[in-house]
């Protein structure tokens, strides 16, 4: 019998799915001073996140497929590797084109540790075992977009721009002397027997034929949307429309993140109790209830920070709960191809939120609303995918030994 979840799992495990995020988060605070170093317009330097992030999505339908077929370690090894010699290249680059390249290089890299780390979770738990120990990953993952902005400050203040690749850097072979200690192959030989190129192509249209998988990937994919949204468009609103100070602001933002990462350390003690589709009924709906009043009051005219900051607070905490029980669901049913699955799911989630900020940004104006609207859309899109895809699914409590977490048509 597999161990329970432990704390040491998930932090290796969020801190290799951190990486690529933080290399996100903590390079933002120097693209004017990359610019500058450079002599790149700030549309040359906005590709070099660009790049990043369409590698970072696309990488991810690579690795899924290449884990089922050689195991988790290898493909982690080798992108980690490639992630730490791009992030050199990246300190190194003496212009904007190089630099675009590297970032690049760097996503597929990154990739990676996007798709692999749920898998394990799959390969070693599932049910409410794998709840909890999802949710302890997004504990370690969702620390990112609130420590990696101020360490890049802190950083290129000491160092440059430059600085930021060379501590991403070290983080990479941090995270690749971890691996090689705590984490040993999650699926083994005999495991991967019937996998290869022409069986990930058919893992991939079994999960696009899917409509109960793919129907839990986008209720996730939707609500995190808002997050994607919020996420774009908050300190234009905040900071300029409401005069927070950064300062401030970053403390509002820390505090909806932390509603998210402490919701989600209960999804494995509630999926026990009332089973994991319930609480992905529950939390949907409540967001979803939290996010349409929120809209109401700013079309209606309302414009008070707190109103925002409060309700969005409420939602996040919802969404906390939402986000990962939905990821172990999707995966719960596709073990054998448990590395494709994720790298799908992971794509797919990155594709949605970028499409979710894109549309937004048509109508951005540095005012509440658009971007109140473009998070209640995904909220009310999440809602009628879960009454779609669980609306005829019960879920039954599973109880403290909690394995197989399944649901019945009802």
């Amino acid at each position: 019998m597999r161990s329970s979840p432990s704390f040491k799992m998930a932090l290796l495990l969020g801190l290799l799915s951190a990486i690529g995020p933080f290399a996100i988060d903590m390079y933002l605070p120097a693209l004017p001073a990359i610019g500058q170093s450079l002599r790149a317009d700030i549309g040359a330097v906005q590709m070099s996140l660009t790049a990043f992030f369409l590698s970072l999505g696309a990488g991810q339908l690579l690795y899924g497929p290449v884990s089922d077929m050689v195991g988790r370690k290898p493909p982690l090894y080798a992108g980690l590797l490639l992630f730490a010699l791009a992030s050199i290249g990246c300190a190194l680059a003496t212009d904007i084109q190089t630099l675009i390249v590297l970032r690049f290089v760097q996503g597929l890299g990154a990739a990676a540790g996007m798709a692999i780390p749920r898998a394990v979770v799959r390969d070693l738990h599932t049910g409410t075992d794998a709840a909890r120990l999802m949710s302890l990953l997004m504990l370690v993952f969702s620390v990112s977009p609130i420590l990696a902005p101020l360490a890049g400050s802190a950083v290129i203040a000491f160092a440059g721009w430059r600085g930021v690749f060379w501590a991403v850097t070290i983080a990479a072979v941090v995270g690749l002397a971890m691996m090689a200690k705590l984490l040993d192959e999650t699926r083994p030989a005999s495991e991967r027997v019937e996998s290869s190129l022409g069986s990930a192509l058919s893992a991939y249209w079994l999960l696009l034929r899917d409509s109960h998988y793919l129907g839990l990937v986008f209720i996730g994919s939707f609500a995190m949307a808002g997050f994607f949204t919020y996420l774009a468009n908050s300190s234009f609103v905040m900071i300029d429309h409401y005069g927070l100070s950064p300062a401030l602001y970053s403390v509002a933002f820390g505090v909806n993140a932390a509603a998210f990462i402490g919701a989600s350390q209960f999804t494995g003690a509630l999926g026990e109790r009332y089973g994991l589709v319930n609480l992905v009924k529950f939390g949907v709906v409540c967001c979803g209830a939290a996010m349409i009043a929120m809209f109401a009051y700013f079309a209606m005219g309302g414009d008070s920070i707190w109103v925002l900051i409060v309700l969005y607070f409420i939602a996040s905490g919802f969404m906390g709960l939402v986000i990962p029980t939905t990821g172990v669901l999707a995966l719960e049913m596709h073990g054998a191809i448990a590395g494709t699955a994720s790298a799908l799911l992971g794509t797919l989630q990155m594709l949605t939120g970028a499409l979710a900020m894109a549309v937004v940004g048509f109508f951005t104006d540095g005012r509440p609303l658009p971007m109140v609207a473009g998070m209640a859309a995904g909220a009310l899109i999440a809602l009628v995918l879960t009454w779609l895809t669980l609306g005829g699914v019960r879920s039954e409590p599973t109880g403290k030994a909690g394995k197989t977490g399944r649901t019945q048509q009802a």
